[in-house]
Parts: C-alpha cells; sequence; structure tokens
C-alpha cells in the first residue's frame, strides 16, 4: 500500500481520473489518504479523514513512507481556525496559503512537523477539545456567504455537507463527508421544537434521499448552504427562503450530534 498528504492548500479531488470529470469533494493541506491505484497522471486515493474514493493529479501530494504515514494518523494535529493564513517552511522559508480546516500534524505552539520540515503557521490553531453548541454556532458564521461550489470544502467555496463537515472538524468532531452519510450516524430528534442549536437538519429530494443538510441555530433559524452560505428560517416543514419568501428544502430528519 502506498500513502500521501495534502501538501497544497486545497486539492480538487474527482470522480473519474480527468480535469473534465466532476469534482466530488477536496483535500485541505495535511490530510492524509491511501493511495489505491494510479492511471497515467492521475491517482486513485481514500481519505483517511473521511474513506471517500475519488481520483487527484498525481503532481498535487507528497508521498508518505507507511511509517511516517502511521506516525502523522496518530500524532497529535492542530485544525487552522482561520479562513485564511500562511504557512511557512521553516527550512526552505517558502511560504503558502492555508485554509480553515487544515490539518497541522504534530503541533506544539503554532510550529507542526511532517517529516523532514518543520512549518509555522501565521494564524490561530488549536488542537481541539470538549466542543460546545455554542463554538460549532461560531464557527459556522465564519462561512457566512461562502459562495456554493459542488464538492468544495474551503472558504472560497463550498456545498452543503462540505460545510458541515469542516465547521464539525474544526471543533474536533469527525463527519462523514455527504449529507445522506451525515444523516446516519447520530441520535434522532423527534420533535423540532426539541432541537437544539449545533443539531443537523437533513431534507430529501422528491425521491426520498437525502440532499441537503444545515446546521439549527436558536431561534428558529438554520445555517447552510444554498446559492451560499446563509441563514434562513427554519420549521417542521423545512427551510423556508427569507428572500423568496417560499420553501426550498423539505425536512426529512433531525440528528443530535453532540
Amino acid at each position: 500500500m502506498k500513502y500521501g498528504i495534502c501538501n497544497l492548500s486545497v486539492v480538487p479531488a474527482r470522480k473519474e481520473p480527468s480535469d473534465k470529470s466532476e469534482m466530488v469533494t477536496q483535500l485541505l493541506f495535511g490530510e492524509l489518504f491511501e493511495i489505491l491505484a494510479q492511471k497515467e497522471s492521475w491517482i486513485c486515493i481514500k481519505t483517511h479523514y473521511d474513506n471517500y474514493e475519488c481520483w487527484i493529479d498525481i503532481k498535487q501530494h507528497q508521498p508518505l513512507h507507511e511509517e511516517i504515514f502511521f506516525a502523522l494518523v496518530e500524532a497529535k494535529t492542530g485544525i487552522a481556525q482561520d479562513l485564511i493564513s500562511v504557512i511557512k517552511n521553516n527550512e526552505s522559508g517558502e511560504i503558502f496559503p492555508a485554509l480553515a480546516g487544515s490539518s497541522l500534524p504534530n503541533l506544539k505552539g503554532n510550529q507542526f512537523r511532517i517529516h523532514p520540515n518543520t512549518f509555522t503557521y501565521e494564524g490561530q490553531c488549536e488542537i481541539p477539545k470538549k466542543t460546545k453548541r455554542a463554538d460549532l454556532v461560531e464557527t459556522a458564521y465564519l462561512f457566512l456567504n461562502t459562495p456554493y461550489l459542488w464538492g468544495g470544502r474551503s472558504p472560497f467555496g463550498m456545498d452543503c455537507s462540505g460545510f458541515t463537515q469542516v465547521v464539525f472538524k474544526m471543533n474536533g468532531i469527525k463527519l462523514p463527508r455527504d449529507a445522506y452519510q451525515q444523516g446516519e450516524i447520530g441520535t434522532d430528534v423527534g420533535f423540532v421544537e426539541e432541537a437544539e442549536q449545533g443539531d443537523l437538519a437533513f431534507f430529501d429530494n422528491k425521491e426520498g434521499k437525502i440532499t441537503h443538510v444545515g446546521i439549527i441555530l436558536s431561534g428558529n433559524k438554520i445555517i447552510h448552504a444554498s446559492g451560499k452560505v446563509r441563514v434562513d428560517t427554519f420549521d417542521h416543514n423545512g427551510i423556508f427562503n427569507i428572500e423568496s419568501e417560499k420553501y426550498t428544502h423539505k425536512l426529512r430528519i433531525i440528528k443530535k450530534i453532540i
């Protein structure tokens, strides 16, 4: 088995080995993966964070020896908290952008290490501890007005489940990648009135498949990625878009994650 790590700020991951193929997710700096196959200049990977299989350009990763990969898996890893900041390679002096949700292994202070290099992160970073619901809401608001992007997980574009996944990652909680997968974890909440801020609400299409997710706020509101990361009214019917004055998403289920 071969292994790798994302060594760029953000890398598009595609359904098929082609630049023309649909982008299904993105890798953020420091995220680890197994390499399953190679086809010309593309590698098929399975991400360690959420076991997601996809294709990336072979030029957009750093290969890792097996022992280094597993050492990084076990390392105490900080998570970048600023929407965008800078990482500096202490050996070469090179700098490059780092986005919210990036993984910073072996973090001590604002320095971290990926063998054989040591780096400095210029922004706010921390090893997430016990999460409070208010922390999830505060993090979610950081991304307000981020444009919608299918497969996106960055402040420059997010889809609905990419948004929820990164918000929870920044608070030390792992979620699967896609909305329907996220809907399979957690504890059911029977009534909207019993939901608390930080719970996840899921919405289905006409075929009954879960296709959308958002984070419940207090005051009958929800924050979600639809056109952009936005706040709308939420009730037992679903999401009521304040601007269009109509329901846009039909409620399927509410899940308590913490």
